[in-house]
């Protein structure tokens, strides 16, 4: 199947690792023009690297971004246009917030949680609206979590916000239809990442057990019996986004293994 997906644009947050890497490499395999951002210059630099030699497509730029700060966000759909001249998929990605219960997060913790995992992406989503408006076309898709669907214990903060996410988009799917821009949410379940080994670190020292037994337990409750791999969810996220999308709007999909069991 042709994804239609060669000369594309597209912007992926937080893509210097994990799932946003892998993301941004599928896209770069697919001959989509790709633009990453991250904090992390470093990483940036080696991440569009690899992602060159890796794909063989030389169009594979990056801008260090904080998505928490506005002005940043708008200078990265700046540099994406003025490196690309256009924007035909946004994904949005950000790293997870701080683990805890309602007990252990304070107003700080709140706050920054907000911004780095919803209002990053409403703020992406706004600026890039007026391009893909123009052109009359465009995708958007929002990294969240299973916890869209099955709230997780000890990650309230995650749980609340991944939520509004799942708001924000099937709101703006009825907003945007249109325009023909299809947005849609993405939600990874136990994906082996650094934030899922750090969740499981966490589990760790809580319990007092070693990682291996964290990590065996949590399989144990995936039907597959095993932890994703972040290329298993990219190729999804790529699917949502290309021209063999056309008719998927304001949907949550999770990529877990089976692992939540809610319908």
């Amino acid at each position: 199947m042709d994804l239609g997906l060669k000369d594309k644009s597209v912007i992926v947050l937080a893509s210097s690792k994990g799932l946003g890497k892998a993301t941004a490499h599928q896209f770069a395999a697919e001959g989509a023009r790709v633009f990453l951002a991250s904090r992390d210059e470093d990483a940036l630099e080696k991440t569009a690297a690899e992602i060159r030699d890796g794909t063989g497509n030389p169009s594979v730029a990056y801008s260090v971004c904080d998505i928490k700060n506005v002005d940043s966000i708008k200078q990265l759909v700046d540099q994406a246009v003025s490196e690309h001249g256009l924007i035909d998929v946004l994904i949005n990605n950000a790293g997870g917030p701080p683990a805890g219960t309602f007990d252990e997060v304070d107003d700080d913790a709140w706050q920054h949680a907000f911004e780095l995992n919803l209002l990053s992406f409403v703020r992406a989503i706004r600026e890039v609206l007026p391009y893909m408006r123009e052109q009359g076309r465009g995708h958007i898709l929002n990294f969240a979590s299973s916890s869209i669907k099955q709230p997780i214990d000890g990650l309230i903060l995650s749980n609340t916000f991944r939520a509004g996410i799942t708001g924000l988009a099937k709101s703006l799917s009825q907003e945007l239809a249109g325009d023909n821009i299809l947005i849609n949410t993405i939600g990874p379940g136990r994906i082996g990442t650094d934030r899922v080994d750090h969740l499981d670190s966490v589990q760790s020292d809580k319990l007092g057990i070693p990682i291996e037994e964290v990590k065996e337990e949590a399989e144990r409750k995936i039907p597959i019996g095993r932890y994703g791999e972040p290329e298993e969810l990219a190729r999804i996220a790529v699917f949502l986004c290309s021209l063999a999308n056309s008719y998927v709007t304001g949907q949550s999909l999770l990529v877990d293994g089976g692992m939540v069991k809610a319908l």
